[in-house]
């Protein structure tokens, strides 16, 4: 048997997350934590960074690294109360960059904290009833679902969101005791962890719902995936879809996006058990040797579809019934203004790459404030890095026009920039390759361009970026992927559907900015002029052989596009 991984061995030793994190709050001598507590952080919701930007002056002048925290907050669903809003708006004026980052799983991150200012930051976060627990490390992560309340099924999905993440939440009290107050609440040999298990999972575990037919969630890219089937205004069912995942590592094919396979349905009774059980299966049959292959769909190919499903079912003591029929349109936002059935209207704000900053011209986050100020619906964060303002009545609605004119909101942006997003990447992520949040919408001023030179600039077409392969913003099921290889350059992928329902494919290697353009102004040149009645780019594309489609995660790297083919 495979030794297992250094993460194991630190969780295991860890006294149920607690490792000495508390002791390395309080040492002034360095901006750092230990790091075996780095580790255990991310089940906190809590990632140790550095400005790389800094490092090398730093190095120079050998000093230590800028040494700076990201918190992530737990909000299942993305809901948010205004005086949360306020709070979060607060937080990151005074202990964070002055930022906040809205997040593909619809929450929001506060970057640039210095070790003194974390626990007041957590400390302000727990004043308003939010926590930032299980938003990182080896557990279930925020779970996420369809925002938008002018679905008659909204209310339901957004409390089961709510349920599943309670249900999972590691029942370890270290969050509260190292953050909050010091003291313990249970002492540590008395806690039990009895769903994720002294060890926790192998592997980060994601939850999504989608309500057709949008699927905003992007739900096959999910360890788990349920897709709302709704019936004279409630959910009959939920469909179950297992085994997505986006992360892959370059230059290694036995590492691969998946996208999960659909197995069956549910009662809306049945979801809190199936899916304390699908933990359950992928805690006892993930890999704990090797990190890079522990998440769930690396166990589904291990082991095989059918066998688990079967066991799944022997472990939840009823089977699943057939898959009901669906339908999805879209995967980005329809933005704008949206009435409801009850008359309040809800307008999704686009938020480019979900930065919410202040800044010449446009002042987002001091908007936002003065809105959260007499708002007296809600806030909802989209799985697309927008922000719906929920609920507004016809009185409030033009008070809310009049402030988002007064502070430049942007009402009107290009199809393209509208359905496109990217991580965070440089200069925050210690894992990024190349530029991402910082570099994209440079690349959009270019692409707009192109595709109004094309005839193209009412066409959506979603395009992702990542500084990575680990794939945070879901590129490979955009129509357009783009993924950092090293700085300035990028791995291009076509064809992932416009409905988030097909994984794209490899079309060219290590891009530079000139070299993305020229790859793609004769394509969108080609697609305007050939194009079939309605047919979306990504369709165009695999149809004219530009990519053939992928079929199943595990063909991710075999089948390229022709020219790679023949390379």
């Amino acid at each position: 048997m495979p030794p297992l991984s250094r993460n194991e061995t630190i969780k295991g030793e860890s006294r149920f997350l607690r490792g000495t994190i508390s002791r390395g709050l309080e040492n002034v001598v360095t901006g750092a934590l230990a790091e075996d507590d780095t580790q255990l952080t991310k089940f906190h919701g809590i990632y140790q960074q550095d400005d790389r930007d800094l490092r090398p002056e730093r190095a120079r002048k050998r000093m230590e690294k800028a040494y700076i925290f990201m918190a992530r907050l737990r909000v299942p669903g993305g809901a948010l109360t205004p005086r949360q809003w306020l709070a979060m708006t607060d937080l990151a004026r005074t202990r964070a960059n002055g930022t906040l980052r809205l997040t593909t799983r619809q929450t929001i991150q506060l970057h640039g904290i210095i070790k003194s200012n974390l626990r007041p930051t957590i400390q302000g976060i727990h004043a308003v009833l939010l926590d930032t627990m299980a938003a990182c490390g080896d557990d279930n992560r925020n779970v996420i679902a369809t925002p938008f309340p002018t679905s008659p099924v909204h209310a339901e999905v957004l409390a089961t969101a709510r349920a599943i993440s309670a249900h999972l939440r590691p029942r370890s009290h270290a969050w509260h005791e190292i953050f909050i107050d010091g003291t313990p609440l249970t002492p540590p040999e008395q806690e039990e962890e009895p769903i994720l298990g002294r060890t926790y999972l192998p592997r980060k575990f994601k939850i999504a719902i989608a309500i057709p037919p949008l699927n905003d969630v992007d739900v096959f890219a999910h360890e788990l995936g349920l897709i709302a089937i709704a019936g004279e205004g409630r959910i009959a069912a939920y469909n179950v879809v297992v085994g997505g995942g986006m992360g892959m590592t370059h230059g290694e094919p036995d590492t691969f996006p998946r996208t999960g396979d659909l197995i069956g349905s549910i009662t809306p009774g049945q979801v809190l058990a199936l899916a304390e059980q699908v933990v359950t299966v992928q805690r006892d049959w993930g890999d704990r040797s090797d990190r890079k292959h522990a998440r769930l769909k690396y166990t589904i190919e291990r082991y095989g579809l059918d066998p688990f499903k079967a066991e799944l079912e022997r472990r939840l003591g009823f089977s699943l019934a057939p898959a009901r029929p669906y339908h999805f349109t879209r995967s980005g936002d329809p933005t704008g203004w949206l009435v409801g059935q009850d008359g309040n209207a809800h307008y999704c704000l686009f938020v480019e790459n979900g930065r919410i900053s202040d800044r010449p011209g446009r002042a987002l986050l001091s908007g936002l404030a003065e809105i959260a100020s007499f708002h007296e619906g809600r806030f909802f964060i989209t799985p697309n890095q927008n922000l719906l303002i929920a609920d507004v009545s016809p009185s409030q609605r033009p008070r809310l026009e009049a402030t988002l004119s007064a502070h430049g909101f942007d009402h009107g942006p290009s199809v393209l920039r509208r359905n496109a997003m990217a991580c965070v990447a440089l200069p925050t992520c210690g894992l990024a390759l190349a530029e991402s949040e910082r570099y994209l919408p440079t690349l959009l001023d270019a692409l707009e361009e192109i595709a109004a030179s094309a005839g193209l600039a009412k066409d959506e077409i979603t395009i992702r970026m990542t500084g990575c392969p680990n794939g945070c913003a879901r590129p490979y099921l955009a129509e357009i992927g783009l993924v950092g290889v090293r700085p300035g350059i990028y791995n291009l992928y076509l064809g992932g559907a416009f409905d988030g329902t097909r994984l794209s494919k490899l079309y060219r290697r290590e891009l530079s900015h000139d070299g993305i353009l020229g790859a793609l102004r004769p394509l969108f040149a080609t697609y305007s002029a050939d194009r079939r009645p309605g047919e979306r780019f990504s369709d165009f594309v695999i149809r004219t052989f530009v990519v053939r489609p992928t079929t199943a995660g595990n063909r991710f790297h075999e089948d390229l596009s022709p020219d790679l083919a023949a390379a």
